[in-house]
C-alpha cells in the first residue's frame, strides 16, 4: 500500500493495469412488464469510468447503492486534495473495469464488477480546503426538515452503485481505507432499488411507500438541458427522507391517491388514464372540484420547462425496526440538476409549502454536493478544479 501511495501521490496515476420528495405514483399493475431474464453478463458487465462526464448519474440506476461522506481532515490542503483524488480515481477506474485495485488483499472480491460505477461530489468544505470558491452551499432550512447531523453534509462524496450489493461492499471498503489518511468518515447511507430481471430496465420503480418514483424526470434530449452543464459537470443534492409507512398504512386508497396526485392502481395523474399522461391541473372531478388537488404532491412538484427539470435517482433504504417492530425505512433521495437554485430550490420550496405528503415522510438528512466533469485516462477526477 505504501508503495501504491508513493506511486499515485506523485501523479504517476496507473493505465489501463492487468486485468455509477419525488414525483410519486402508484403503479399501473396492469401494465407491468413481465420480468426478464437476467441477461448472462449481469456480473461481468461494465461501466466506462472514464469520459468528459461522470458515470452514475444518467445510466440506468443499478440496484444497489452505498452513498459515502467523507470530513476532511485539518490540514488537507489543494496539494493533499490533489494526492488523494488521484489515488481514489485510479481504484474507481480499476474497479468499474473488475481488476483488483492496486494493494488489494481481496482481489477476488474484486473480478465481478456488475455495472459498478464511482461518481465524485465535492462539497462546500472541500473547495475551503482548496482556497477555492465553492459553486455550491448547503440548502436553506424548510420548515419541514428535521435534519441529523448524522446525515448531513460532507466535504466529499463517493455515490457507488451496482448490481451486486457484495461489489457495492468491496469497493466501498477499498475507497474508504485510501481516503483514510486525508478524510473521515462522515455518514454512509445504503440503499436498493428493483435486482435484475425482476422489471424490464427503464421500468419506473417503486419506493417504500409503494409508490413510483421519477415518473416525471427528464428523458433523452431533455436531459443534457436539465442535468448537465457546458463542461460535463452537475450538481448532486441528497436528502434522506423518512417513511412514516405506519401513518400511511392507515390512510385509504383515495386519500393516498389524494395525497400523491395519481392513482395507486394505474400510476395515472388524477387527471388522466396512464401514468406518463400530463397533468391536467383545470379538469374538474364528478363532484366538480379539481382532480388534480393543489396540495398533491405532483401539483406541487409539477414543471412544464424540460429545463428546469431535475432528474431524480433515488434508492429505498430499510434499517433495523426497534423494539416494538416500527419500521426505519424510507428514501436515500439523490437529485442530479444544472443550477440548484433555478431547478431544485423552487420545487422544494413549493413541497415544503404545502405538500400534502408531507404528512408521511420527514427529511432527516441533507447535503449539497458539485460533481466535477469527468476525466480520461490518466487523468482524475477534480483534475480541472484542483491542478
Amino acid at each position: 500500500m505504501t508503495t501504491r501511495r508513493r506511486l499515485l501521490a506523485g501523479g504517476a496515476v496507473a493505465g489501463a493495469g492487468a486485468v455509477a420528495a419525488a414525483v410519486v405514483a402508484g403503479g399501473p399493475d396492469r401494465a407491468v412488464p413481465a420480468a426478464a431474464t437476467p441477461p448472462d453478463d449481469t456480473g461481468t458487465a461494465t461501466v466506462p469510468f472514464h469520459g468528459p462526464r461522470q458515470s452514475g448519474i444518467t445510466d440506468e440506476p443499478p440496484a444497489h447503492a452505498a452513498f459515502v461522506a467523507f470530513t476532511l481532515a485539518a490540514g488537507t490542503d489543494r496539494r493533499a486534495l490533489g494526492r488523494m483524488l488521484r489515488l481514489l480515481s485510479d481504484d474507481a477506474a480499476r474497479l468499474t473495469r473488475g481488476v483488483p485495485a492496486l494493494g488489494d488483499t481481496d482481489a477476488t472480491l474484486a473480478v465481478l464488477p456488475a455495472r459498478l460505477t464511482v461518481t465524485f461530489g465535492f462539497g462546500p468544505g472541500l473547495y475551503t480546503s482548496a482556497g477555492l470558491p465553492a459553486p455550491v452551499a448547503d440548502l436553506p432550512r424548510f420548515a419541514i426538515d428535521r435534519l441529523e447531523r448524522r446525515w448531513s453534509g460532507g466535504d466529499l462524496l463517493l455515490q457507488i452503485c451496482a448490481d451486486d450489493p457484495l461489489t457495492v461492499a468491496h469497493t466501498q471498503r477499498m475507497l474508504i481505507k485510501d481516503a483514510r489518511p486525508f478524510a473521515a468518515v462522515r455518514w454512509v447511507q445504503q440503499g436498493f432499488r428493483r435486482s435484475p430481471g425482476v422489471q424490464a430496465p427503464g421500468h419506473t420503480q417503486r419506493n417504500v411507500l409503494g409508490q413510483l418514483d421519477g415518473t416525471a424526470n427528464p428523458r433523452g434530449a431533455e436531459l443534457e438541458g436539465a442535468v448537465w452543464n457546458a463542461d460535463g459537470s452537475s450538481t448532486l443534492v441528497v436528502r434522506r427522507i423518512r417513511a412514516e409507512i405506519e401513518k400511511w398504512d392507515l390512510l385509504a386508497v383515495a386519500d393516498k391517491e389524494s395525497a400523491t396526485g395519481r392513482r395507486l392502481a394505474t400510476g395515472a395523474p388524477l387527471s388522466g388514464q396512464d401514468e406518463h399522461d400530463e397533468p391536467d391541473f383545470a379538469a374538474l372531478d364528478p363532484s366538480g372540484l379539481p382532480a388534480m388537488p393543489d396540495f398533491s404532491h405532483v401539483t406541487r412538484a409539477h414543471v412544464t420547462d424540460p429545463a428546469l427539470k431535475i432528474l431524480r435517482r433515488p434508492y429505498n433504504y430499510d434499517g433495523v425496526p426497534d423494539a416494538g417492530g416500527r419500521p426505519d425505512a424510507g428514501l436515500i433521495f439523490a437529485a442530479y440538476q444544472r443550477d440548484l437554485v433555478r431547478q431544485f430550490l423552487p420545487i422544494q420550496r413549493r413541497l415544503a409549502e404545502k405538500d400534502l405528503l408531507n404528512e408521511w415522510i420527514t427529511p432527516i438528512g441533507s447535503a449539497v454536493f458539485a460533481v466535477p466533469p469527468g476525466c480520461a485516462e490518466g487523468g482524475w477526477i477534480g483534475e480541472q478544479v484542483l491542478a
